[in-house]
């Protein structure tokens, strides 16, 4: 369905957004800001707004309240935003990251999300193999290809949420090392060609693992998430052969179609993801055509389990990518 993200079913709906006065003078009350909910588990869409560095507190704050509870928002036709532009705006919403811990990024404050350097195209969070996991991710539609290349977002907390209360304590007592050298075959194929042969020399070129549980507990919401995606290595305790087993077990409820939000990008579009709830997987449909998008991460925490317990190192220091951002609370 054109300019809906490809979500039947779209539905108004009075959220927060809603109920805090705009300020900025990129808001008025004659263009104040909707929310469209795209799905019952994750996923809406903010109309309404001009996203840029200058936006008022007020709406910053709605925009914060409606990424934590839908997990992902998107934006259409925020055509002004340049680089910069989107970088100053990221700024509202908490501490940039560097562009990544290892690839050199192709554009001066943001990662280039580009065909010509490879795709992402397996399921993922964003940077989970340190132990200061983005809090979020901002990404901006500068290239696209006349057909594919949608991108899919699935919630954890959704799938956290469906597990079976044997599973849940199973889930809740495992931990899993997430690595950078991770398995390339198996998500590229035998025969890769040069550039996602570059690709994969540059990412690994300093090593990182970290162990994190398996269930993170959200710091804004209060939330349970499983803390999986393709830079898991291994869990702690088990074989490699069950530890793919319960990788499998687990991951498998979180791409359930049911907690999953499709999004068909245009140029000028934004996605915002709650990079402690959500994982993505950017389909690689598009023939090799060009296709490129902006992201900027944004600083988080060091995810904590049920039981109290944090992330920790195993190897490589993530100092130089970002800082430790400790939670700020949204306000009431």
């Amino acid at each position: 369905m054109p300019g809906t993200g490809g979500v039947l079913g779209e539905r108004t709906i009075p959220l927060s957004i809603r109920e805090v006065p705009m300020t900025s003078e990129n808001t008025t009350p004659a263009t104040l800001p909707s929310v469209v909910k795209l799905g019952s588990r994750i996923g809406a869409r903010i109309d309404g707004v001009r996203l840029g560095g200058d936006l008022g507190p007020a709406a910053v704050e709605t925009i914060r309240k409606a990424l934590v509870e839908h997990k992902v928002i998107f934006f259409r036709g925020q055509d002004q935003l340049t680089e910069d532009g989107q970088y100053e705006f990221a700024e509202l919403l908490g501490s940039p990251t560097t562009p990544h811990p290892t690839v050199t990024s192709h554009g001066e404050k943001t990662l280039a999300i580009d065909s010509e350097y490879g795709s992402a195209n397996s399921w993922h969070t964003d940077v989970t193999f340190v132990d200061r996991i983005p809090k979020a991710s901002i990404l901006r539609a500068v290239t696209l290809p006349p057909y594919g290349g949608t991108t899919t977002w699935a919630s954890t907390v959704a799938a956290y949420d469906s597990l079976p209360e044997p599973l849940r304590l199973l889930a809740e007592n495992l931990r899993a090392v997430h690595t950078n050298v991770y398995d390339y075959v198996g998500r590229h194929g035998e025969n890769p060609d040069e550039k996602t042969r570059e690709h994969r020399a540059e990412f690994e070129s300093s090593l990182y693992e970290t162990e994190h549980p398996v269930v993170r507990v959200h710091p804004e919401s209060g939330e349970r998430a499983l803390l999986l995606g393709h830079f898991v290595r291994n869990f702690v305790g088990f074989s490699t052969t069950e530890s793919q087993t319960l990788f499998r077990l687990f991951q498998d409820r979180v791409i359930r179609l049911e907690n999953t939000v499709r999004w068909d990008w245009q140029l000028g579009d934004i996605a915002i993801w709650d990079n402690r709830a959500t994982q993505h997987y950017a389909v690689n449909d598009y023939d090799g055509q060009p296709r490129r998008l902006t992201r900027i991460t944004l600083a988080g925490d060091i995810p904590v389990g049920v039981d109290g317990r944090p992330s920790t190192v195993l190897t490589g220091d993530a100092e130089h990518y970002s800082v430790v951002e400790a939670p700020r609370q949204l306000a009431s």
